[in-house]
């Protein structure tokens, strides 16, 4: 009988820590669909996108701040209505897998994705933006032709 009592006792033990109540915690509840939780959970972006990515771990990038300075003033000059900046030190990495995805490899890269309706449907990477920076004009027009070329022109800008 003593053995009973106690295996009784044991199996609540066991059993009374599985009956929690469940907590949902993110975007999911129990009324949502699974598509709409994925929307919810991974919104899709809906301008395409301007990544700068940055690795200077070893101080090899002499150019980067200044690289970085004048894409960032192209984009606010032209761009930020009709696409995204993200500048990325992908050197921390940790949640996106960006040096595989875009084929990383120099302190300092761009990569252009292209984005409609939510969809990406390819991307361009632009090299050697750090080694072009003596001369502000021309770097800021090559720029602007790299970007146009593949992303479009601005929507304010007429040709």
């Amino acid at each position: 009988m003593q053995k009973a009592l106690w295996g009784l006792l044991l199996g609540l033990a066991i059993i009374m820590p599985l009956h929690a109540e469940l907590s949902y915690q993110g975007e999911f509840n129990p009324e949502m669909s699974m598509p709409e939780y994925f929307d919810a959970a991974y919104p899709q972006p809906e301008k395409s996108i301007i990544y700068v990515f940055y690795n200077d771990v070893n101080m090899t990038c002499q150019n980067c701040p200044e690289t970085i300075a004048l894409i960032e003033d192209v984009y606010n000059r032209y761009y930020q209505n009709d696409y995204n900046l993200f500048v990325i030190d992908y050197g921390n990495d940790s949640e996106y897998n960006f040096i595989q995805t875009y084929q990383l490899n120099q302190p300092l890269e761009v990569v252009l994705v292209k984005v409609d309706d939510g969809a990406q449907f390819g991307w361009k990477k632009i090299n050697n933006l750090n080694y072009q920076t003596s001369d502000q004009t021309s770097f800021s027009d090559n720029l602007q032709y790299q970007i146009n070329s593949f992303l479009g022109a601005p929507s304010g800008e007429f040709f």
